[in-house]
């Protein structure tokens, strides 16, 4: 695609999953073609008060369609906005942004989502069974309200836990993770950072490769006003200092590459 440029897209579908989360379908076939599991948009709201956009991961692609989905939770009045949208009007997006997750030559792969971090390793788990991989999806709700969960069944062995203990193993992902003994070629997650601390030590101490996206608020989703950087191991090229951009050079990296 290029130079990414804001475009104005119809919204096809818009749903509601859960108190306050939200299913939401745009299309544009050169985004959907060009996007990846991992990467995010960045919507505009017609409102002059707004003028950052919010930045969704994607949850799902479909090229063939030319459409991609997010879901998405209400976090302030931006979100609200944008959960208010149906079928029919439009937004403007620009996208897709930052680093989708890398392509391993892994046999079992293990996706782990907390939260509304959940949504991204959909499309990602999806993307990993097409190409004949064992898929294990570990998920974190607080809740017995396990917002796509049932989606990622057809995909994947799933595991669930909440943090009340309504559904699954009670606690977070990697008491899941250790009450079933799971092990995978590979680790794929996105969440709160304090879920990211605990799979980056569960992924170093198990011996196993471990890549992260990490959820910022992020202003520009371009990497140039650094509103959203994470401290990192090597030098930055672009500031000299110890951090990564997260929109930019992430949201995805190697766990090892950024101290959480």
């Amino acid at each position: 695609m290029g130079e990414k440029k804001k475009v104005r897209v119809p919204v096809i579908r818009m749903e509601q999953l859960e108190e306050a989360i939200y299913d939401m379908t745009i299309e544009e076939k050169e985004m959907a073609a060009a996007a990846k599991a991992g990467q995010f948009l960045s919507l505009y709201l017609d409102d002059e008060s707004r003028l950052l956009p919010r930045p969704i991961s994607i949850c799902g692609i479909d090229k063939e369609a030319g459409t991609i989905r997010m879901v998405f939770r209400i976090a302030g009045e931006g979100t609200r906005q944008i959960s208010c949208l149906k079928a029919g009007d439009t937004i403007e997006v620009l996208g897709p942004l930052g680093n989708g997750f890398f392509d391993t030559e892994d046999r079992v792969s293990m996706v782990i989502g907390g939260g509304i971090g959940i949504p991204p390793m959909l499309g990602l788990a999806k993307k990993l069974h097409a190409e004949g991989k064992k898929v294990i999806a570990v998920l974190g709700y607080r809740d017995a309200r396990t917002f796509l969960a049932e989606e990622f069944e057809s995909v994947a062995e799933v595991v669930i836990a909440t943090e009340d203990g309504s559904v699954g193993v009670k606690g977070n992902v990697i008491d899941a993770i250790k009450t079933k003994n799971l092990t995978a070629d590979t680790i794929y997650s996105c969440g709160p950072t304090p879920m990211l601390r605990g799979v980056k030590a569960f992924a170093e101490s198990a011996g196993i490769s471990a890549q992260i996206s990490l959820e910022e608020k992020m202003a520009c989703g371009i990497g140039a006003c650094l509103a959203c950087v994470c401290k990192s191991k090597e030098k930055d090229h672009h500031s000299n200092v110890n951090n990564k951009r997260i929109c930019k050079d992430g949201p995805v990296f190697w766990a090892q590459e950024v101290e959480l």
